[in-house]
Formats: structure tokens, C-alpha cells, sequence
């Protein structure tokens, strides 16, 4: 069963906050929603992202395990850059699959929530996704996936020949042969000099 995103979203700043309170954590219950993220700002690469503001799709399948939250996830988004060889626009679909394992809050005998030491900082942990109550943050997991599906060079096409250095055209839409003359800078100068021809 599906749910909207908007009965699923907190109420905060970051869009990528979802509250699982409708789970529970019975080992092998599930739920699946269907989730229409803002982006808050680009995400990508230099030379192709997707804008501030565009919607990514997320298909989301939560299942309680032992440990935590089991999240697997479909998403959709679409890039936008330039090719580096004309600079022409060029769009690129990401779909990527994802799933990440969620950790609940370590707590203590009695079920409060464990208070974390400094010398108990063990680095494995700091890597790992935990829960924060009923909220998992997808933001990490989503724009990581993002950014590994694009390209750091764009191309609008594997044939794009790009633009001339000279005179800045498209390569395809000149003519073949096409050529500028380029007179060394050092030896300018001698087409002042007239031999009288």
C-alpha cells in the first residue's frame, strides 16, 4: 500500500527528513510509500545537476529488521548541465536503486535513550545511518546516489565534435576544410613590409 509524501514529510527545513512513526518495530513489518522531494539546493557535479527546486521521486520500502530500518528505494530525478565539447544543454534521467540500513538509537537497560560518551566513539558507528526516534534523514543516501549516476563530463552526444577554437561554431556546421590562417605573432610584424609586388 502507498501512501502520499505529504502525510509523511516532517515539518522542517530539510525536505529529506521522513517520519516512520506508521512502522513497527516488529521484526519483518513493512511499509511502502511513495515520496515527491523538493531539492533544497543543487545536486551534483560542476558541469551537471539537478536544480534547486526540481522534484526527485523516491519509491521507498521500509522494513523493520532486528538492528533497525531496512530501506530500499527507487529514484528518479533529472539532471541538467552542459556538454563540455559545445556547451549545448544536456538533460540525463538518474534512475538509481538504493538500500541502507538505518540503526536504532542505542539505548540503555530500562529503554531510554543511551547518552554517548566521547571515549565511546567508535568510528564504524560515526559511518553508519541511525535513526533519530522515528526519523530517518535520507538526504545522505539520495544525493550520493545522485552524484555517482552523473557524468563529470557531460557530452551531449558520444559524436559531438565540439566548436572550433578559433571562431567558436559548431564544428558540424562548418564546412569541411574549414581552417583559419594563423600567423605566429612573432612574425607579424613582416606583413607591413612591402616589396613592391
Amino acid at each position: 500500500m502507498y501512501f502520499r509524501s505529504s502525510m509523511l514529510m516532517t515539518k522542517s527545513a530539510n525536505p529529506f527528513l521522513l517520519n516512520t512513526h506508521e512502522l513497527p518495530r516488529r521484526t519483518g513489518e513493512m511499509k511502502e510509500y511513495q515520496l515527491d522531494i523538493e531539492s533544497n539546493a543543487r545536486i551534483g557535479v560542476p558541469l551537471i545537476a539537478v536544480p534547486e527546486g526540481d522534484v526527485i521521486e523516491v519509491d521507498v520500502r521500509l522494513e523493520s529488521v532486528t538492528e533497525g530500518v531496512l530501506l530500499s528505494a527507487d529514484i528518479y530525478a533529472v539532471a541538467i548541465g552542459e556538454c563540455i565539447r559545445c556547451l549545448d544543454p544536456v538533460e540525463q534521467v538518474v534512475e538509481r536503486k538504493i538500500q541502507e540500513l538505518y540503526r536504532y538509537e542505542p539505548t540503555n537497560e530500562k529503554g531510554r535513550k543511551k547518552r554517548r560518551e566521547e571515549d565511546d566513539v567508535d568510528l564504524d558507528i560515526e559511518d553508519e545511518l541511525q535513526m533519530e526516534g522515528d526519523v530517518m534523514n535520507l538526504e545522505i543516501p539520495i544525493i550520493d546516489a545522485i552524484i555517482l549516476a552523473l557524468p563529470v563530463n557531460p557530452l551531449c552526444s558520444e559524436e559531438c565534435l565540439g566548436l572550433c577554437p578559433d571562431c567558436g561554431e559548431k564544428w558540424e556546421k562548418l564546412p569541411e576544410g574549414h581552417a583559419h590562417e594563423v600567423i605566429d605573432a612573432r612574425w607579424s610584424g613582416l606583413e607591413k613590409l612591402d616589396f613592391g609586388n
